[in-house]
């Protein structure tokens, strides 16, 4: 029996696992199926193989209907961490999936307001602090007020479009449990004309949860503050690179946290590493503040999504970022101007490890480094992430690959920044 070791179909890279020989004459002589937990719901259209002991012509078969997702590591922990739920201020759940990841790749810290923070030390114990970090919220809702129908009125916990909210499946997270609900919508037989051509004001909206009366709702544990989470589950789309899901801002960011991580303790960095899930940055960065001041870091790191500007209607100017192009720099947004030392050295490094790199510019929002920079006497920092699509709704999407890319850069720039690299940056030399 011949052992995969790695195929590769527009994606990344498959774990090793045994072959089988498929089962049906149809697919032709001398084709295998993989048998692993899953497999991918693509098929694999016949390609050559690498693996101990395959023959030369070992080929894959196709088999469209029987496949199921591949989940291997890394896709299991962007799963977990995506589908968790965790508004701003209510991060509890998604903090408890990236501390059992970190937990094995350092010391853990947890500061006041619920930020993780895992410490790993490299081969310079006192050498300089480096900061990465993505933030644990995503964006969502929170119950105010339960009206005598039983219907919530809520507030919006970071920035949601009008348009994007209308119609959409939510859990609602009481002490109880969670319940499903929807925001509610008119249709559009009873709309008139004017109505039709508006957006509809927010607080005009209101969610469903099926109760007939406020104590009927209170009686099933609503209550105001309650957290409001969009439903959106993880799904490999037909090309299993393309990975649709809620959260991708920024539970990605806290993914690429620990792979960081992990590459690096294969390896070994000249620093001391900070890796940090921050919690309230979509209501104005709050834990990266409070982390920022605990670790007192030399070099700041932020990870979250780049605007994707490869759909109809936006242009390069609007968003550069391309799905599956590569890593994306922000050299401006609305809280920082990229560090112009540490964007070159970024630049260098992604150059040198062959990985492509996009520059990208957001005005119209800022990030976790927007507080890092500014602490003490200042603290070299840039952003650092993947281009997603449709941000900020309840479903977005972003590759893989641009995922594996960005934990190349990340621990490849990590072991750069030795004391004398990170003294000359702080000198602007």
């Amino acid at each position: 029996m011949c052992n995969l070791h790695y195929v590769e179909q527009g994606m990344s890279k498959v774990r090793s696992g045994p072959l089988t020989p498929c089962p049906s004459p149809s697919w032709g002589e001398g084709s295998f199926f993989i048998r692993m937990r899953s497999a991918p719901p693509l098929p694999f259209r016949e390609r050559g193989l690498g693996g101990e002991g395959c023959p030369a012509t070992t080929r894959l078969c196709t088999r469209p209907a029987m496949w199921s997702d591949i989940m291997d590591e890394t896709l299991t922990m962007l799963k977990e961490l995506a589908e968790a739920p965790g508004v701003s201020g209510q991060e509890g759940a998604v903090r408890l999936v990236m501390r059992r990841y970190l937990e094995p790749l350092g010391e853990i810290m947890v500061d006041n307001l619920g930020s993780v923070i895992g410490r790993k030390a490299g081969v310079a114990a006192d050498g300089p602090k480096v900061m990465i970090a993505g933030h644990l919220d995503e964006i969502g809702f929170m119950v105010t007020r339960v009206t005598d129908e039983g219907y919530l009125k809520f507030q919006t916990l970071g920035g949601w479009w009008e348009q994007v909210m209308l119609a959409q499946r939510v859990e609602v997270y009481t002490r109880f449990g969670s319940l499903i609900g929807v925001i509610g919508s008119k249709p559009p037989h009873i709309l008139s004309p004017e109505e039709r051509t508006k957006v509809v004001d927010r607080k005009t909206m209101f969610i469903d949860i099926g109760a007939a009366s406020r104590a009927e709702a209170e009686s099933w544990g609503v209550r105001p503050g309650d957290a409001i989470v969009p439903v959106g589950p993880f799904v490999q789309m037909h090309n299993p690179d393309m990975l649709m899901s809620k959260a991708w801002d920024n539970r990605f960011g806290c993914a690429l946290v620990i792979e960081t991580m992990r590459r690096l303790g294969e390896q070994g960095h000249p620093n001391v590493l900070y890796g940090v899930g921050t919690v309230q940055e979509e209501v104005g960065l709050r834990g990266a503040a409070t982390t920022t001041n605990l670790i007192a870091p030399d070099i700041g790191i932020a990870i979250d999504t780049g605007i994707a500007g490869d759909m109809p209607g936006v242009t390069l100017d609007d968003a550069a970022g391309r799905v599956g192009g590569g890593p994306v720099l922000l050299i401006y947004d609305g809280s920082m101007i990229a560090h112009t030392g540490l964007r070159n050295l970024v630049i260098d490094v992604a150059e040198s490890e062959h990985i492509p790199l996009q520059f990208d510019k957001m005005p119209g929002g800022g990030t976790d480094a927007g507080r890092m920079h500014m602490f003490g006497g200042g603290v070299p920092s840039v952003v650092l992430g993947v281009a997603v699509r449709y941000i900020h709704t309840h479903t977005a999407i972003m590759h893989r690959r641009d995922f594996d890319q960005s934990a190349d850069l990340l621990a490849a720039l990590v072991r750069r920044l030795d004391a004398e690299t990170v003294r000359r940056l702080k000198a602007g030399d």
